[in-house]
């Protein structure tokens, strides 16, 4: 007996495919655009509890009350929470002026699918369809729905008054607060955390469920195709009961992965790429503790939701029989984001740093490109990046990383489509916001509490003083290095290093001719006095050969490393905050570590050196990722420049 994904779908499809039309010609799109909008995160800054009075602090700027986190939590966070809204907003009115009609949201869009953020995502969803027929297509990421069922949860870094922390959650006992630093704690089910059920059919209107003006909407368990459709089939197959499959044996959750065609020729494909394993076999089915979080990503889903790549295969084979563009998002990356650096950052950093465990296996990359998916837009990472894989059947896949709006570098992507296949590529950053400075008073109010309480690592203060949006994000990233990277991510030996060294230190260290390591060279320089200033010669005249100054390296390791996470979350966009003269000096210092290393003799320090400037290379030589054209039968990626 067949699967219940494939039986009468798999049927009907294949009598279409050798009785009926074949090769049909591909609809006349061109000109019609989508924007992508990953990883907003909205926190509902202007929120109402519908069970607690609670209004948050008194902006006494605006003179309206904000539901606003501390400064200090969001320089801890790899996402900021406050600013992001008006980001968010600011997007929304980019994309009006753009005259854009369709936006998908690959997942994240609140903070952790609360009923007061969600609520407050639909009130802004509504408006923009409403005023300006804008149209909406959400799929799900981990942090919406945060486990596949309804579960208590709540906060602690909420501001309250007098700048003391503010906990909020939604049952009482759950948290005791200190109440010297933090206020008594609020209690409202409207800061739990929502399931499958509550999320989708709050924000149905934004194609979880079907519509009658769409022109096919369906799922894997649809047991109807795009030439049998009707929009009363679709109804009866969007039943979430209906949307179900067991993620391990007597585990039933939710898949509400779905394919619409909102325009004739059209097709977007919302993966629903959560898989939540259960942690134990004698967990309750029921209960959303009893699952691991969701945030593996599609390395789950080879082991434990295989029906999404027959349904991708599927609806990829329908498409290229029916003519139609076939375009899909997700939350998570289908290829490997860190610019195939992974094995290196894995040898410098452990096997359990930088989220590796978040990257797809290289299998994720094969899988889907052989079944016919040709691009895809995916978020999660909070990052700028392209990559492109090619199987060996000849299948090519394109993995478009989409950026945060809560993060360097806020941006979303616009896909055009053009004519012959072809598909333009845009990243568009939001630079200027209005209101991103509105909080500032109450982050000041919050600094000065602090102060009097001497907390250590308080967060520095100048970032009330940036200008614009775009500087907000550059100072966020640069504070979390300070503040979690450092600590976090960096063995002690090698973050002690990159610390105090300059860049003339690196330069000389580079061409010296000692068999000793660079942190007892920098220690002893004086008994290498005459070694060291051979040395410094040497890189004087590597300045000179390569057209630069020696003001061209006038910074320091810490500068580096800020530079190198820049690369990491920007990609090629990161090039208007480092500069020209500034890429090009790390190239030349790069190219001396590569080439002069030797392998056979390398020390702790001179070893990890290499790594880092080899994965640095790789961040600032890959595939274009900021205005490229894609090729949606060949893959290729050209730049437009």
């Amino acid at each position: 007996m067949k699967s219940k994904f494939t039986s009468l779908y798999t049927l009907s499809f294949f009598i279409l495919f050798n009785f009926t039309i074949s090769g049909q010609k591909q609809k006349n799109l061109e000109g019609v655009q989508v924007a992508f909008l990953s990883d907003v995160h909205l926190q509902d800054l202007f929120g109402t509890f519908y069970d607690n009075d609670f209004k948050g602090v008194l902006n006494t700027k605006t003179g309206k009350y904000t539901l606003i986190r501390t400064m200090a939590s969001q320089l801890h966070s790899t996402r900021i929470f406050n600013e992001n809204y008006f980001a968010f907003i600011a997007a929304l009115e980019d994309i009006v002026k753009r005259k854009i009609k369709y936006a998908a949201l690959p997942g994240d869009y609140t903070d952790d699918g609360q009923p007061i953020h969600v609520r407050g995502l639909k009130k802004i969803l509504d408006q923009y369809h409403k005023k300006y027929g804008i149209e909406f297509f959400i799929t799900t990421g981990n942090h919406d729905p945060v486990g596949p069922f309804a579960q208590e949860s709540g906060k602690e870094d909420f501001l309250g008054n007098e700048g003391k922390s503010q906990p909020i959650f939604s049952k009482d006992g759950m948290y005791k607060p200190n109440m010297k630093i933090e206020q008594p704690v609020v209690i409202t089910a409207d800061i739990a955390k929502m399931g499958y059920f509550g999320i989708t059919n709050d924000l149905q209107n934004f194609g979880f469920y079907p519509n009658k003006k769409y022109k096919f909407w369906s799922t894997p368990f649809a047991g109807y195709n795009s030439h049998n459709y009707s929009y009363k089939k679709a109804v009866e197959a969007s039943k979430l009961t209906k949307r179900v499959y067991n993620v391990a044996p007597g585990y039933e959750v939710p898949d509400v992965s779905y394919v619409v065609e909102p325009i004739d020729g059209l097709w977007l494909m919302a993966i629903d790429g959560n898989v939540y394993i259960p942690k134990k076999n004698d967990g309750d089915p029921k209960d959303s503790k009893s699952y691991a979080e969701a945030g593996t990503g599609y390395n789950n889903v080879l082991s434990n939701k295989k029906h999404l790549i027959k349904w991708v295969q599927d609806i990829s084979a329908e498409a290229r029989l029916r003519g139609k563009t076939l375009v899909a998002f997700s939350h998570f990356p289908m290829i490997d984001f860190n610019d195939d650096a992974s094995a290196e950052i894995k040898e410098l950093l452990g096997p359990d740093k930088w989220q590796l465990n978040r990257v797809p296996v290289e299998e994720v990359a094969q899988v889907f490109a052989d079944t016919g998916l040709k691009i895809h837009f995916g978020g999660h990472m909070h990052i700028n990046d392209t990559g492109l894989r090619t199987t060996a059947k000849g299948n090519t896949l394109v993995n478009i990383q989409t950026p945060s709006l809560a993060a360097y570098i806020p941006a979303y992507k616009l896909l055009t489509i053009k004519k012959d296949n072809l598909v333009d590529i845009q990243t568009i950053t939001i630079d200027e916001v209005p209101g991103f400075d509105e909080l500032f008073d109450l982050y000041k109010m919050e600094y000065h509490f602090l102060e009097s309480q001497h907390a250590k690592d308080i967060w520095n203060i100048e970032i009330l003083k940036t200008k614009n949006y775009h500087d907000f994000t550059d100072f966020h990233l640069k504070e979390l290095v300070r503040l979690r990277f450092l600590s976090d991510d960096w063995p002690s030996a090698f973050k002690d290093f990159i610390l105090n060294v300059t860049a003339q230190d690196l330069l000389v260290l580079a061409t010296i001719q000692l068999d000793k390591d660079f942190d007892f060279i920098l220690k002893n320089k004086a008994q290498f006095q005459k070694e060291w200033n051979e040395a410094q010669i040497k890189a004087e005249q590597i300045i000179a050969e390569n057209n630069l100054r020696k003001e061209d390296f006038n910074w320091n390791g810490n500068d580096l490393l800020i530079d190198f996470y820049r690369f990491r979350s920007a990609d090629e966009l990161a090039l208007a905050d480092v500069g020209e003269k500034r890429v090009k000096a790390y190239k030349v210092l790069s190219k001396l570590y590569l080439e002069n290393a030797n392998a056979v003799n390398e020390k702790p320090l001179q070893k990890k050196m290499k790594l880092f400037l080899t994965i640095f290379n790789k961040f600032m030589h890959e595939v274009p990722a900021d205005h490229f054209t894609v090729d949606l039968k060949t893959g290729e990626i050209k730049d437009v420049k």
